[in-house]
């Protein structure tokens, strides 16, 4: 999800709910502690120079249990950064304290609510990198056999 898609998506909510892959809610007490760009310049391991660029949004919880962030407050400080960083075209990443580490997700929506999505990884340069292509698995009874020949009947 891009930046203008989650603005575009708090338009219709008068509420804003984060849910982990697990299933649980942040707790709605959490803060959106910061919005910007993340730009990570990296060589492949096939020797091609490559930049990414993202937004990244940190959610935090504290003891403050009566704290609630306000479609409207959410909506203010994105359009600060949309001015400050010119970003709303960029795919989101948000950072939330897991268990032992900060973690990073993707987001995506469902039923109203702002799904954090596992992010994985692959290699960038396949074709330099020697891993071989995964075959295509093809089911034997489903092949149709062009010149009529059926299994038993001597023609083959």
């Amino acid at each position: 999800m891009t930046l203008l898609q989650l603005k575009n998506e708090l338009e219709q909510m008068a509420h804003i709910a984060f849910k982990l892959p697990n299933g649980e809610l942040i707790p709605p007490h959490f803060h959106l502690t910061e919005i910007g760009t993340v730009t990570r310049n990296f060589v492949d391991c096939g020797g091609t120079l490559r930049q990414e660029k993202k937004a990244s949004l940190q959610l935090w919880t504290a003891l403050d249990f009566d704290h609630r962030l306000e479609v409207k407050t959410m909506q203010e400080i994105i359009a600060m950064a949309e001015r400050t960083f010119n970003i709303l075209d960029l795919t989101i990443e948000v950072q939330y304290q897991g268990e032992t580490t900060l973690e990073t997700f993707g987001v995506d929506i469902s039923d109203g609510t702002f799904q954090l999505v596992p992010l994985s990884t692959a290699c960038l340069a396949l074709d330099k990198c020697g891993i071989p292509e995964e075959k295509q698995k093809l089911e034997l009874s489903g092949l149709s056999n062009s010149n009529g020949c059926q299994p038993g009947s001597g023609c083959c």
